[in-house]
C-alpha cells in the first residue's frame, strides 16, 4: 500500500514539472510570435477589387433579326424556354424558344387579309372587266348613230335647206357624243389600270407582311450559331437572362459563346481609387472557386465615366483585367478577386498596420522589444503593410499588437519627430481643405449661395436674395430656401447684422431699418446701414433703382 502511494506521488511530480516546462515553452512561443521584423524592399501600392469572369472575345447568340424590321412592330419578346447555362452545344444545337402566342394570332389576322384582298382583286378585275365591256358596247352603238347621221345627211340633199340642217345636227350631236364616250373609255381604262397598281401594291406588301412574319416566327426556335459553351447574357439591370425574361429590338442577346482561350476580369472600381487606376498595370487575380491558385493579369481598360450599380450609392467605374495565358478550370462567371498594384516604391522600410499605435492627440509609434514607445513618421499604405519614413530601421524588432502591460513602456523616442508629423497633417488638412472648396465652388457656380461671397454693406448678401427680390453691394448669388427662411427668422426675431461688421439689430436699428425698406434707399456702403434695393429688370448688383415702384416697396 506505501509502495503504491509512494508511485503516484511520483507519478504526480512528474505531470506537474511536465506541464511546467510545456506552459514555459508555450509562453515562450507566444511571447516570439507577438513580435515582427521590420521588413525593407519593395512596397505596393494595391487597390483590391471583386469582380467576375468573362471571355473577351465571344459570340452572341441573338433573338430574331426581324426585331429591327420596321413592316412589323416588336416590342418585347419572352423567353419560354432557355437550355441550363453551361450546356456544351455544337453548332445547330438547341439553345431556347420565344413566345409565339402575339405572333401566332398576327399571322393568323394577316394570312385573313391577304385572303380577303387576294378576292377583293379578283372580284374587282371582273367588275372593271364588265364595265369597260359595256363602254366598248356604247362606243360602237354610238358609231352606228354617226354612220347612220351621215346617211341622213346625204339623202337630205333634195330636201328642203331646214331638212337639210336638222339632219346635219343630228349628225354633229352623234360625232360629239362618241367622241365623249371615247374619252370616258380612254379615262375610265387608265383609272382601272391605276386602281388595279394600288391593290395588286397592296396586295405584294401584305404578301411581303405575312412572309416576314413566318420568317419571323421561325426564328423563334433559336439555335446555337458555333460550338461552345452557353453563357446567359446579362440585361441592362446587370440580371442574367432566364425563362420569363424579355428581348427587346435594341438587346436581343440571349446568351454567348465564350472563347476560353482568352480571359478578362470585368470589375469596377470606386471614384475615390479610380484616379490611382491605369491601363497596364499589374493585377494578381485569384478566383473565389480555387483560393489556392493564383493568376496574373493587366489592366487593359478603364472607363472614363462613372455609373451607379443597382443598389449602390457612390459611383464606380468599369476596369477590365486581360489574364496572362489561359486554364482550363476557369469559367465565366467566376468571382475573381483583384489586387492592382498602382504603384511600386522600391527600398523602403515598412511594417504591418495592426503595429501602428495613435496617442490622443494622433501621433503614430509603435511598442519596442526593447521596452520602449518609438514615433515614427508614415508614409504610403496599402491594405496590410505602411511604409516608416523616419523611426525605425529594417529589421528592428517591435509589438506586432499593443503589449499586455502597455503601461511599462514609459520611455519614448523620437519626440523630435512630432513637431514634423504635426505640420504633415497640418498640410494634408489645408489641401483638403482647399480640394473640397474647389469642388462646392464646382458645384454652386461663381457667386455661391448668397451669404458666403459678395457680402454687400452692412453684411447682407451682394447678389441678390431668392424670394425677397433683394440687392445688396457686392457681388454673389442667390440666397437658397433655407437661407431665406433663416434670414425672414432673424428678421422676426430681430438678430439681423447691422452695419459694419454686423451684430444683433436692436428695436430702434430694426425701426430704421424698416423706415430705409419704406423709403427705398441707395445700395449700402461698408459700415454704413444696409441698403436693400428692391430687385428691377434693368438694375445689376450693387447698383442702386433709380426708378423705384412704390407699390413694389409696399
Amino acid at each position: 500500500m506505501k509502495k503504491t502511494i509512494i508511485i503516484a506521488a511520483s507519478a504526480l511530480v512528474v505531470l506537474i514539472i511536465a506541464l511546467i516546462v510545456i506552459g514555459r515553452i508555450s509562453k515562450k512561443k507566444s511571447m516570439e510570435n507577438l513580435f515582427v521584423k521590420a521588413q525593407k524592399g519593395a512596397f505596393d501600392i494595391i487597390v483590391t477589387t471583386t469582380g467576375e469572369l468573362q471571355a473577351e472575345n465571344s459570340i452572341d447568340i441573338t433573338g430574331p433579326e426581324f426585331m429591327m424590321n420596321r413592316r412589323i412592330r416588336v416590342m418585347d419578346i419572352k423567353i419560354t424556354d432557355l437550355v441550363p447555362e453551361g450546356t456544351e452545344v455544337k453548332k445547330g444545337d438547341y439553345i431556347a424558344s420565344l413566345d409565339k402566342t402575339t405572333f401566332d394570332n398576327t399571322l393568323k389576322d394577316q394570312l385573313e387579309n391577304l385572303e380577303t384582298m387576294e378576292t377583293n382583286l379578283e372580284v374587282r378585275t371582273l367588275d372593271t372587266a364588265v364595265s369597260l365591256s359595256n363602254l366598248r358596247d356604247q362606243i360602237k352603238n354610238l358609231k352606228f348613230n354617226v354612220e347612220e347621221a351621215r346617211l341622213t345627211v346625204q339623202e337630205s340633199k333634195f330636201e328642203p335647206p331646214t331638212t337639210q340642217r336638222q339632219a346635219e345636227i343630228s349628225l354633229e350631236k352623234a360625232i360629239r357624243s362618241l367622241d365623249q364616250a371615247l374619252r370616258s373609255y380612254e379615262l375610265k381604262v387608265e383609272q382601272a389600270k391605276s386602281d388595279m397598281r394600288t391593290i395588286k401594291n397592296q396586295l405584294s406588301e401584305q404578301r411581303q407582311q405575312v412572309k416576314d412574319l413566318q420568317t419571323l416566327l421561325a426564328q423563334f426556335d433559336i439555335y446555337a450559331p458555333a460550338d461552345g459553351m452557353v453563357i446567359y447574357k446579362r440585361d441592362r439591370t446587370n440580371a442574367k437572362r432566364k425563362i420569363g425574361s424579355s428581348l427587346s429590338p435594341w438587346d436581343n442577346v440571349v446568351a454567348t459563346l465564350p472563347d476560353m482561350s482568352s480571359m478578362i476580369s470585368k470589375t469596377y472600381v470606386n471614384e475615390i481609387d479610380v484616379s490611382k487606376v491605369k491601363t497596364g498595370q499589374k493585377v494578381e487575380i485569384m478566383v473565389d472557386a480555387f483560393p489556392e491558385k493564383r493568376y496574373s493579369g493587366s489592366v487593359i481598360s478603364v472607363a472614363n465615366i462613372g455609373e451607379q450599380l443597382p443598389n449602390a450609392d457612390a459611383k464606380v467605374f468599369e476596369v477590365v483585367i486581360k489574364l496572362d495565358g489561359s486554364d482550363n478550370i476557369l469559367r465565366p462567371s467566376m468571382t475573381t478577386g483583384n489586387k492592382i498594384v498602382t504603384k511600386t516604391i522600391n527600398d523602403v522600410t515598412y511594417i504591418p498596420l495592426e503595429c501602428v499605435q495613435t496617442t490622443p492627440d494622433s501621433i503614430p509609434f509603435v511598442y519596442m522589444k526593447n521596452g520602449t514607445k518609438r514615433i515614427v513618421v508614415l508614409g504610403e499604405s496599402n491594405e496590410n503593410s505602411v511604409i516608416i519614413e523616419k523611426g525605425l530601421e529594417p529589421d528592428e524588432q517591435l509589438y506586432l499588437n499593443t503589449p499586455e502591460e502597455p503601461e511599462k513602456f514609459t520611455k519614448i523616442v523620437g519626440e523630435e519627430l512630432i513637431s514634423e508629423i504635426k505640420e504633415r497633417a497640418k498640410a494634408k488638412k489645408e489641401a483638403e481643405r482647399k480640394a473640397n472648396e474647389e469642388a462646392r465652388r464646382n458645384y454652386s457656380g461663381e457667386g455661391g449661395m448668397g451669404m458666403r461671397p459678395g457680402m454687400g454693406g452692412g453684411g447682407f448678401p451682394g447678389g441678390g436674395m431668392r424670394g425677397g427680390n433683394f440687392q445688396g453691394g457686392g457681388q454673389g448669388g442667390n440666397m437658397d430656401t433655407a437661407a431665406m427662411r433663416r434670414f425672414r427668422e432673424s428678421m422676426r426675431n430681430g438678430n439681423f447684422p447691422g452695419g459694419g461688421q454686423g451684430g444683433n439689430m436692436d428695436t430702434a436699428a430694426m425701426r430704421r431699418f424698416r423706415q430705409m425698406m419704406e423709403s427705398n434707399p441707395q445700395g449700402g456702403q461698408p459700415g454704413a446701414q444696409p441698403g436693400m434695393q428692391p430687385r428691377t429688370r434693368n438694375n445689376s448688383a450693387g447698383q442702386g433703382n433709380t426708378n423705384p415702384d412704390p407699390q413694389r416697396q409696399r
